[in-house]
């Protein structure tokens, strides 16, 4: 890929890309988004848009930061990211497509529709480059990592369970 940007990273962030499959991906302002990835080349590509993984604000950043996780399932490093949106057509979308595509689990067609599909509907493949040092590594955390339960329209309000015959209370 001729068009690759510049590099620095660290061998732990390397070698966390490598075995990556998941990313937690936080764009400025929001909160960490799990998004599926494929390691390529020392980058992470994301594909994002309709009929893919929703990811908003990705494609429209310019800087994020990324939590991979070890083999023990917890996080291993977090590491801040620079975000390059491929364009179809170009020589890295000739290169990079086809093989993401080929990585995509439960895609819609072959991966040539997919990657028509991608183009045709305005869908962003992504390509995360480390950008600096790690922010935190391998280790215990100082604090708490756990956030507050996010708001959603599919919360009810809980009613008293049903009895079918009456209780005597003693």
């Amino acid at each position: 890929m001729s068009d690759e940007p510049e590099r620095s990273s660290t061998p732990l962030v390397d070698e966390a890309m490598k075995k990556a499959a998941v990313a937690w991906v936080a764009v400025p302002g929001g909160p960490a988004l799990a998004l599926w990835c494929v390691p390529l080349e020392g980058a992470l590509f994301v594909v994002s848009g309709p009929g893919e993984q929703a990811a908003p604000g990705l494609a429209e950043a310019t800087e994020v930061r990324v939590t991979l996780r070890g083999d023990h399932g917890g996080r291993i490093v977090t590491w801040p990211a620079r975000v390059e949106r491929v364009t179809p057509g170009s020589e890295t979308w000739e290169t990079a497509a086809p093989l993401v595509a080929g990585k995509r689990l439960n895609g819609r067609g072959s991966a040539t529709d997919q990657i028509a599909r991608w183009a045709a509907e305005g869908c962003a493949l992504i390509r995360l480059t480390p950008a600096g040092e790690p922010v935190a590594g391998a280790g215990l955390p100082d604090g708490s990592l756990a956030e507050e339960p996010r708001q959603a329209p599919v919360v009810r309000a809980t009613r008293k369970p049903f009895r079918l015959h009456r209780v005597r209370r003693r």
